[in-house]
């Protein structure tokens, strides 16, 4: 009798060390699951109907929730995420696996920390700032608060209080260097670790007990008891100043972290900016700058467009791809380009399996024309995505969020992917080919139209701008 096959979903980052080993002592036989893979699909020479591929932890709750795949393994704060927001979602929580403990933390600057009443009785708006959106918004609700508004982010949240927000949601542990960027904890909103997940009709049709009985027995630190839900854990309670802010006349710049730090520092050093740890192996987020009235923070390029429209900062360098993204959905947005910074250049492409006897867009659309059921577009680039599907003309298409790893989902799990390359290796690598470019994206300088407008800021935003502009003439 053939086996029923089974599909799981297998975290990249903080957990695959740990997971990877709880696999290896469950003799499941998954050679190229480890810290330096580069490969997303695996087979198991124990299970011979099990397939495992690997995503970014953060889009596994998802791709088990839809039927996907039968088993997943990653954070249980990814977990609550979907689940807050999505509670009837075919999800099911199997099995905590007893490592990656922490916790989400709600905390605030130290010079501006508030006891929990303080915040309720606060007259304005709270403003918090998070990867976890569903699980903030949670939080606010759940304490009632007057008025709150919560910035969604894809990370570096702890670089944001006090300036441009009150509060964050963040993970990690209240003994650890968390707490180093001048933060204190108000409340524990949820228990972190690992656990395994399961799509509820897989959970209810399939025999998965053979594969998840390897790894509890195997595993004896797994616990098994089942995690209550989310719920607001209140810390001792912490005298605070009241939320300061920012001189009206300060000029808030945002520098990309990740691998546009170092052509980034090379730029502003030939504009004669000098900026103070910038590069730092500590990954520090506030450098210091020889630019007089300028405050400078370190955040993800792809949260630089909507926080420039928020007015958390006044400038920003990112790429034009986040730029346009931002753009394509906000087409009203205060935010601009002010200059072409010449490095960073990739192009954004539409991918598809090699496997497709496709070589353009033409050819795409004839063979979506024969197929039922939509046609599924994956992309972290969501809005730009859409918007491709729609003026090229795609049929009844779905458009797929991806954290990441973007590459893994074709063909299985998405039938598009809207990807940025500069070489295009990484894609002929995992059996992909390029059939489109939609546009080339380099660094620019953005800046809120608003800021522009203020007298003694916007002479020392044009002065940044002059400064840029020679640099990047010389270049």
């Amino acid at each position: 009798m053939r086996k029923v096959s089974i599909n799981i979903a297998l975290p990249k980052g903080r957990f695959l060390g740990e997971t990877a080993s709880v696999l290896r002592r469950a003799g499941w036989g998954l050679d190229g699951y480890h810290e330096t893979a580069r490969f997303y699909r695996l087979k198991s020479q124990k299970f011979p109907n099990l397939s495992a591929k690997v995503f970014h932890e953060k889009d596994i709750p998802v791709q088990v929730a839809v039927g996907n795949y039968d088993l997943g393994i990653c954070g249980l704060d990814w977990i609550e995420e979907l689940l807050v927001r999505y509670p009837s979602s075919a999800l099911v929580k199997v099995r905590d696996l007893g490592y990656g403990d922490g916790a989400l933390y709600v905390a605030a600057s130290r010079s501006a920390a508030a006891i929990v009443a303080e915040l309720q009785a606060k007259p304005g708006i709270i403003r918090m700032a998070s990867e976890y959106p569903n699980l903030a918004e949670s939080f606010m609700v759940n304490l009632r608060l007057r008025r709150f508004s919560v910035f969604p982010l894809w990370g570096a949240a702890e670089v944001y209080p006090s300036e441009s927000c009150d509060l964050v949601l963040i993970p990690g542990r209240a003994e650890e260097p968390l707490f180093n960027y001048g933060l204190v904890p108000v409340a524990k909103v949820l228990r972190l670790s690992a656990f395994v997940i399961a799509n509820k009709n897989s959970w209810e049709t399939k025999n998965l007990g053979d594969v998840l009985a390897s790894i509890y027995n195997t595993n004896p630190v797994v616990r098994r008891k089942q995690p209550s839900s989310t719920a607001v854990v209140r810390m001792p309670e912490i005298a605070g100043q009241g939320f300061p802010g920012v001189d009206e006349g300060i000029v808030r710049l945002a520098l990309p972290d990740g691998h546009q730090q170092v052509p980034t520092l090379s730029l502003l050093s030939k504009a004669g900016i000098r900026i103070d740890d910038y590069t730092s192996p500590v990954s520090n987020r506030r450098p210091t700058t020889s630019l007089s009235g300028v405050m400078i923070k370190v955040i993800r390029p792809q949260d630089m467009p909507l926080q420039v429209a928020n007015g958390n900062f006044d400038l920003a360098i990112t790429g034009r791809d986040w730029l346009r993204e931002h753009l394509y959905r906000f087409p009203s947005s205060p935010v601009t380009e002010l200059q072409d910074l010449k490095f960073g250049k990739v192009k954004i492409v539409a991918v598809v399996s090699k496997n497709l006897p496709i070589a353009d867009v033409y050819s795409l659309r004839q063979l979506i024309a024969k197929r039922l059921g939509p046609f599924r577009v994956a992309s972290e680039y969501v809005n730009i995505a859409d918007k491709y599907a729609r003026d090229n003309h795609l049929g009844m298409y779905r458009v797929i969020p991806t954290w990441g790893a973007s590459e893994a989902f074709i063909p299985e799990d998405a039938d598009l992917l809207i990807e940025n390359t500069e070489t295009g290796r990484t894609i002929s690598r995992h059996n992909l080919k390029i059939i489109d470019t939609l546009f080339v994206s380099t660094a620019c300088l953005i800046g809120n139209t608003g800021s522009m407008s203020s007298s003694s800021k916007g002479r020392r935003m044009k002065s940044i701008m002059k400064k840029l502009q020679t640099a990047v003439e010389d270049v």
